[in-house]
């Protein structure tokens, strides 16, 4: 196989991964699709170009302010949104057409308030891509799957781990028995949300540093984290990400045999031979009852 589609693969990947890590975490914990997660996605990145080309901050506090923002955003859309409704005893459904709406708001505000055209945060003149092997990764390009990979490990040990990761994973197993056993599920249920859109965050930050930004990637960047989902496994937080790096292989391997445009046409199909043969993933279990 040429290197280069195993690096174009890598790359695609890693942001899909992280998109699909963050969304699966939160999916565990609400038990609904919460596609705002793609307009937070977003908001990270135009939050960066906020704080770092217009108030002109260092670049690293412009990301950890940037993150930090988008975190915040998430955990505001639960606490104003999705929790009113629940509180109505509304169902998944209606919660996913409220995500729906959400996602169209909020992209609508960032056109708004920053404009339709391509936006940048790169840094110096864009040079040719290091040479490993044949086939060329630029330094960026590198730091964007290194620190994929960095913070799903970081991600997982926390959730393994740690005593909110526990508590997370009892709420995501049995909400009512969480709560009767003296967890606080509405403090947990933030915190993923802080989590999961904190990763998103990231994830957006990283590629618009390699491809800059728009106010629609983050509909794009929903879509593939979903499928990526839908592969590994829906709450498994080690499918989601391996379901990333799959989902980048099998594009790019697409768009090597066959034609760039059928980038998007290649997520769906896996997508629908998936929900027709394993709905369930490859690490998912097999569940009599689902809600969406």
């Amino acid at each position: 196989m040429n290197l280069q589609i195993i690096l174009n693969s890598l790359l695609a990947g890693s942001v899909y991964a992280l998109v699909a890590l963050g969304f699966s975490i939160i999916y565990s914990a609400v038990r609904f699709f919460h596609f705002a997660h793609g307009a937070v996605y977003t908001a990270g990145a135009y939050f960066t170009f906020l704080y770092f080309i217009l108030f002109k901050l260092p670049f690293a506090v412009a990301v950890a302010l940037a993150v930090l923002s988008a975190a915040l955003l998430g955990v505001a859309i639960e606490f104003f949104v999705y929790k009113p409704i629940k509180g109505q005893r509304a169902s998944g459904t209606i919660l996913l057409i409220a995500s729906l709406g959400v996602s169209i708001i909020l992209q609508n505000l960032i056109s708004l308030f920053f404009g339709d055209d391509t936006k940048t945060i790169r840094m110096g003149e864009v040079r040719e891509g290091l040479n490993v092997l044949g086939a060329r990764i630029t330094p960026v390009q590198i730091a964007i799957i290194l620190t994929s990979l960095a913070l799903f490990v970081i991600t997982f040990i926390i959730l393994k781990r740690s005593k909110i990761g526990k508590a997370l994973r009892a709420v995501a197993n049995d909400p009512e028995l969480a709560v009767v056993m003296g967890l606080n599920k509405d403090r947990i249920i933030y915190f993923t949300y802080f989590i999961g859109s904190a990763l998103a965050a990231i994830a957006a930050i990283l590629i618009s540093l390699d491809i800059d930004m728009t106010p629609l990637m983050g509909f794009q960047a929903m879509l593939y984290g979903v499928v990526a989902v839908v592969i590994g496994g829906l709450g498994n937080i080690l499918g989601a990400y391996l379901g990333g790096l799959l989902l980048g292989l099998a594009q790019h391997l697409g768009v090597w045999y066959i034609s760039s445009q059928w980038q998007d046409a290649i997520a769906f199909v896996i997508l629908i031979l998936f929900l027709l043969f394993r709905p369930q993933g490859f690490f998912g279990k097999k569940i009599r009852k689902a809600e969406v």
